[in-house]
């Protein structure tokens, strides 16, 4: 997760470089339930609105959760699937607010209304993240049902009007971009406190709809527009939160971005982002789907790491006996082609190896979707 808001931050106000410091455990993405009352064209999950076998009982996840806390995981994101499906969400979220995680719901809003919108706000969710694929007409046939779009900002106000931190959550493709804009104005006019824009992974039905992908040219433009709208909210001292996940070579295009508006400062945020360090997929990003199966990050659903009915999550997570996760917690990693080679390696880490494995079946070869030129990163 590339933090923009952060960098800006940096930009108006440098700071020491400082040591490193390293989270004590990874984020843990939780698929709770595969159930989804919608069938998302970009689905990593291939949700239906079905009941799906297997699925970790209560008590299993209390045991789970209790070996979270132990190996200092910081952050649970209950997911899905559609999570607010789960019969026993709030009894979930609740017991995780009580453990003492900062605690995240990540929903499509179209389930949160006026039936459940006192439990949501009663569990003190320290974020409540709302999937949108752009404005009325291109989210609704991105989501295959007409009306959800209205939905999904009824359970946003409700958030609001209870004071609960929201963020829209939208994952660019050609075929939404042209929407890019007129949800950031929906995010000044509702004044909705986070925007996460998500890079279309090669992981799930967005496997299939490879060819729908973002084209490198429209990636810049949506980045310098991202980019240019948060120093605007920066430069102003209104405070809104930009992040973007699932392509990292965003960090080298925010240092050229800097290299343009900002020269003299250039140094400085290159050693910043060095420190930041890019991907994080089995390092400091953790997935656990609906089964109990243990993934490097939630893109990764085709390769299991093991299950936590079978050996605890820390147990797994520490195992380099697997290669996948060896080659994932090397430093540096070992990638080849022109990410191997790259002048900026240090700030993306060699980005998203599960696109790279979609792709051409090495998960160690370059990456695609890097939209950064030749010339711009010294191949």
């Amino acid at each position: 997760m590339f933090r923009i808001s952060q960098f800006m931050q940096e930009i108006a106000q440098p700071s020491p470089l400082g040591p490193k410091r390293n989270p004590p455990g990874p984020v843990v993405i939780w698929n709770l339930v595969r159930r989804c009352n919608l069938t998302c064209k970009h689905c990593y999950s291939i949700s239906a609105d079905k009941d799906f076998p297997g699925e970790l009982s209560t008590a299993e996840v209390y045991g789970v959760m209790e070996d979270l806390k132990q190996f200092r995981v910081p952050v649970l994101i209950l997911s899905g699937g559609e999570p607010l499906l789960r019969p026993d969400i709030f009894e979930i979220a609740a017991r995780a607010k009580a453990m003492g995680f900062y605690t995240a719901l990540s929903s499509n809003g179209t389930l949160i209304d006026e039936s459940n919108i006192e439990q949501i706000a009663a569990i003190g969710f320290d974020y409540v993240g709302i999937s949108l694929d752009g404005l009325r007409e291109t989210h609704d046939r991105f989501r295959r049902m007409e009306g959800a779009f209205d939905k999904s900002m009824h359970g946003i106000r409700l958030c609001k009007q209870r004071g609960i931190k929201v963020g829209i959550r939208f994952t660019l493709t050609q075929d939404n971009f042209q929407d890019l804009p007129g949800l950031l104005q929906l995010l000044e006019d509702e004044a909705i406190d986070k925007f996460y824009l998500s890079h279309l992974n090669y992981a799930g039905r967005g496997n299939k709809n490879r060819k729908d992908d973002a084209f490198h040219r429209t990636t810049r433009q949506a980045m310098d527009l991202l980019f240019d709208t948060c120093w605007r909210y920066q430069r102003e001292g209104r405070h809104k939160e930009f992040v973007t996940g699932n392509n990292d070579a965003d960090g080298v295009y925010l240092l050229l971005w800097v290299r343009r508006h900002f020269p003299h400062l250039e140094p400085h945020i290159r050693a910043k982002l060095a420190q930041w360090g890019g991907n994080a997929s089995g390092v400091n990003v953790a997935n656990i789907d609906n089964l109990g199966n243990v993934h490097p990050d939630t893109m990764w659903w085709d390769y299991k790491l093991g299950n936590v009915r079978e050996r605890a999550f820390s147990t797994i997570w520490t195992d380099v006996s697997d290669p996948i996760m060896a080659g994932l917690k090397a430093s540096p990693r070992k990638v080849g082609g022109r990410c191997g080679t790259c002048r900026y390696f240090a700030i993306c880490g060699g980005n998203t190896r599960v696109r790279a494995w979609q792709v051409s079946g090495d998960p160690w070869a370059e990456d695609p979707a890097c939209y950064l030129t030749d010339e711009e990163i010294g191949n």
